[in-house]
């Protein structure tokens, strides 16, 4: 697993982005897998990156990952591990269990949720869907009680890149938001969560004009 924590910041910054949100806050979750069925194929990595409001911009604060050993008994598609080139049981794999990974990830997303006076945690994923589907079977078939993730909401990348930029896919989304794509590290879990967050700060941080306008006049 690998983590990656930046210096705290401010505490009334970091609570603001419960105002921001209604109580949630935004976490970005991208996963490999071995296929596309969440209740027969192998979660195989997970990332999670949080999102902190800077001086009222949307920024990236803390990146998560995990490389994660195929839960027994679960699929694992050739044709997926030809795309996300992945060797599930190469030797020097630094891969955990499922729920080492799950729990792990929970700790730190939950300590974010206290800390900025949130209720729960939002999955920000790119085709949102995907992602919290895998999430909720691992979750279930682990039997992990504390999930911090809204079960079922979601904020989809797929759609705010369409509305905002134009674009639906993630590379093209990414790069006409202003960032460059690297193909090389596509379809590695951190990369691709990275991205995503890149992508999610870029679209809220665009519509932070409406969103304060919006809270003057319901204050005044």
């Amino acid at each position: 697993m690998i983590t990656d924590s930046p210096s705290e910041e401010a505490a009334a910054a970091a609570k603001s982005i419960a105002e921001r949100f209604r109580g949630f806050l935004p976490v970005v979750i991208d996963v490999e897998t071995g296929g596309f069925n969440a209740r027969t194929d192998a979660l195989l990595e997970i990332a999670a990156v949080i999102v902190r409001l800077n001086e009222g911009d949307l920024k990236i604060a803390e990146s998560h990952r995990y490389m994660v050993k195929p839960y027994p008994g679960l699929n694992l598609e050739p044709a997926s591990l030809q795309v996300t080139g992945i060797d599930p049981f190469h030797p020097l794999r630094a891969a955990v269990d499922e729920s080492a990974a799950l729990r792990d990830m929970f700790q730190h997303i939950r300590r974010e949720v206290r800390a900025t006076g949130c209720k729960r945690a939002i999955l920000v994923g790119h085709n949102a869907h995907f992602d919290l589907g895998f999430l909720n079977a691992a979750v279930e078939r682990n039997a992990i009680k504390r999930n911090p993730f809204h079960p079922f909401s979601s904020f989809d990348t797929a759609t705010l890149g369409g509305i905002a930029f134009g674009q639906t896919v993630l590379r093209h989304a990414v790069t006409a938001a202003g960032f460059e794509w690297d193909e090389q590290q596509a379809h590695s879990a951190l990369y691709d969560a990275r991205m995503t967050a890149e992508l999610f700060c870029a679209g809220v941080n665009r519509f932070r004009e409406i969103f304060e306008s919006q809270s003057k006049d319901s204050l005044a």
